[in-house]
């Protein structure tokens, strides 16, 4: 029986390429052609049980026409069948009982590797996104209770038991100042508006200025600054009105103070009046304790001429309440130099007069 891969290239030479008839190489020496009933060589057919059949090799000239009219991308059958590469290095089909080619188990490889990078990528950005959440969750919540133990829990309530007024002078009501503080008890402290409160006990006519801070958990401290009276005004009614060295009536009492002078000069006159009351006051807050504590009474029948008489009966002149400080040391010299003078007129400071 022939070779099978003979009868293949024998059916190629009789394809006409072009519309013309191929002619078939002549049959190589010792091999009878096809079909003419010649018997071919001994040594041209393979040798009993060897694996897979040989074919005896072509004359040069019949290579080179098979090589020229196969189509180009075709291999041999052999190496068909063999699944092996062409000579230009080309993975083939692999036909037959040829292995797949190595690179597509590569890629099946490098596809799993990169599917299972995306998958743990996914993964680790949902974990930051609930990472990030659980926080923001977690600090609201802290916030909240912050907030809640701060403005809301009676942890930083005002106890009235807590609260210290200090500063009250000797004409400021204490306990009209603690009631006002007392009504706020219970609020806690980061609520408590002590703008509002200043605001009210500044309203009472002896304070002069507050000052209110916490004293945390639970208190309060009230410093207050009072208004001192420096003179008592007589008034109608047999009363005296004890005012401060700014003017402000501290009190109404209906004998004066002692240690306190009176000043002569009534109140109802909106205007000379009340200039020369406020030249008086200027005058009395000016001077230092030692010489005020020694004034018995002040008039002032207008503001450029106010006038202090001495428990010892000595009178000294002022003049208006300008130069106050200068005056005061003049008048102190004076009053020590000449000790027999029952009046020292320092209204004029740089030219003092003793009589």
């Amino acid at each position: 029986m022939p070779d099978q891969d003979e009868q293949v290239r024998d059916r190629r030479d009789r394809t006409p390429q072009d519309g013309a008839p191929r002619r078939r190489d002549p049959a190589p020496s010792g091999t009878a052609r096809p079909g003419t009933g010649g018997v071919r060589s001994v040594q041209d057919r393979p040798a009993p049980g060897s694996q897979g059949r040989q074919r005896s090799a072509p004359s040069a000239p019949g290579r080179e026409r098979a090589a020229q009219q196969s189509p180009a991308g075709q291999r041999p059958a052999a190496q068909r069948q063999a699944g092996q590469r062409p000579a230009s290095g080309r993975p083939g089909p692999g036909r037959g009982t040829g292995a797949a080619p190595s690179s597509y188990g590569r890629a099946d490889v490098v596809s799993d590797q990169l599917a299972d990078r995306l998958a743990e990528r996914i993964a680790m950005a949902r974990y930051r996104v609930w990472r990030r959440i659980g926080w923001t969750v977690l600090s609201v919540a802290v916030a909240a209770g912050l907030v809640w133990a701060a403005f809301f829990s009676p942890l930083f309530a005002l106890d009235p038991e807590q609260v210290r007024v200090t500063g009250q002078g000797t004409t400021v009501d204490v306990g009209e100042v603690r009631d006002a503080v007392t009504d706020e008890a219970g609020i806690p402290l980061p609520r408590l508006d002590t703008v509002g409160l200043r605001e009210e006990i500044l309203a009472m006519n002896a304070v002069k200025n507050v000052r209110i801070t916490r004293a945390w958990p639970d208190g309060l401290r009230v410093q207050l600054t009072s208004r001192e009276p420096v003179a008592a005004v007589p008034q109608p009614g047999g009363v005296h009105a004890l005012m401060d060295a700014e003017g402000v009536r501290v009190a109404t009492v209906e004998e004066v103070p002692d240690g306190l002078p009176s000043i002569v000069t009534s109140l109802s006159d909106a205007g000379a009046g009340r200039r020369a009351l406020d030249a008086a006051l200027s005058v009395l807050g000016a001077l230092p304790p030692k010489l005020a504590a020694d004034i018995r009474t002040v008039s002032a029948a207008t503001q450029d001429d106010v006038r202090t008489t001495l428990t010892d009966g000595r009178v000294i002149r002022w003049g208006n309440g300008a130069e106050v400080p200068l005056k005061t040391k003049v008048a102190q010299t004076l009053l020590k130099a000449e000790p027999t003078a029952t009046t020292v007129d320092v209204s004029s400071p740089e030219l003092p007069v003793t009589h």
